[in-house]
């Protein structure tokens, strides 16, 4: 397959930013949290102008209190607060390119701070988090070397032979251990382990779609060129789909802990159970009925 045609993954300019910030003598930003920004903007459905996005509040707002806590796990030497850092460090750079007047930079400048310290609380909360992140804690919580993907592997193995309940013990574990916060009522129940499952199966539809919504607007400046459609697209749509099931993976590898998302889908998927309809239907099914108020009152 032409990745070049296709060109799924983001290229983000990440690099010339961090030039940019250098030159003019700012504080410096983390690369990671960096590029997570830059990509989850171009995969999100606002414009993008000669390689950068078009910041507005809706996108700003989108990015960090909708999307970042579905894809971003911080390592532990890391500041949550890089995202909102990344994005005023973006926003300056639009001003300084006349993208943007200064009442707008002014406000986008606010938003990012807030919403940035509000994105760092959402990456704490046990509710929200998916598979790939709650795996990573977990990698970090036992020490695991994260950039050995054989070690990796190997505690993957070594978990999955635990009983369950040994297994849910061990998420219950990262609240009192200061990784994450408490949970709700539910705790670590078959209900949040189907929570899990659900956020995680949407996170990765959603970004499977950013990347082949930026692919067809790539595509669209080669026809405009009168470059002919790739024969991936033009064939069979289905090489297209697995080309982005295959970079949203490797993406929320690079966001979390590199390999671990293809592991938990390919080697592992029932230590991150995604459930269907059928499983859905199945937990609601065993749920005590709520009382609307309909039932006759009981007799003395």
């Amino acid at each position: 397959m032409n990745d070049e045609d296709l060109r799924l993954a983001p290229r983000t300019r990440a690099a010339d930013l961090l030039a940019w910030a250098a030159e003019q003598g700012r504080t410096p930003v983390a690369e990671e949290p960096l590029r997570a920004v830059l990509a989850l903007l171009e995969l999100g459905e606002g414009r993008m102008h000669d390689g950068w996005p078009e910041l507005t509040s809706g996108a700003v707002e989108h990015l960090l209190y909708e999307r970042l806590h579905l894809y971003v796990q911080p390592a532990p030497e890391e500041d949550p607060l890089a995202y909102g850092d990344a994005v005023r460090l973006l926003v300056d750079h639009q001003r300084a390119a006349r993208r943007l007047n200064a009442k707008r930079q002014e406000r986008l400048h606010a938003e990012a701070e807030w919403q940035g310290e509000l994105a760092a609380g959402l990456l704490r909360r046990a509710d929200l988090i998916t598979w790939p992140r709650l795996y990573a804690v977990l990698l970090h919580a036992h020490g695991v070397d994260v950039a050995d993907p054989a070690a990796v592997r190997d505690w993957l193995a070594g978990f999955g032979e635990l009983a369950e309940e040994d297994r849910l013990a061990a998420f219950e574990a990262l609240v009192p251990a200061g990784w994450l916060d408490e949970p709700d009522e539910q705790g670590w129940g078959p209900g949040r382990v189907l929570s899990v499952g659900m956020a995680t199966d949407g996170a990765r539809r959603l970004l499977e779609q950013g990347l082949m919504r930026r692919s067809y607007r790539n595509l669209a400046e080669l026809t405009a060129l009168g470059r002919p459609m790739p024969a991936e697209l033009a064939g069979d749509f289905g090489q297209f789909e697995e080309a982005a099931v295959d970079a949203a993976l490797d993406l929320f590898g690079e966001w979390t802990v590199p390999g671990l998302p293809r592991l938990l889908v390919e080697e592992f998927p029932e230590l991150a159970p995604e459930p269907g309809p059928e499983e859905i239907e199945a937990y609601l099914a065993q749920l005590p009925a709520e009382d609307d108020g309909t039932a006759p009152p009981a007799e003395d």
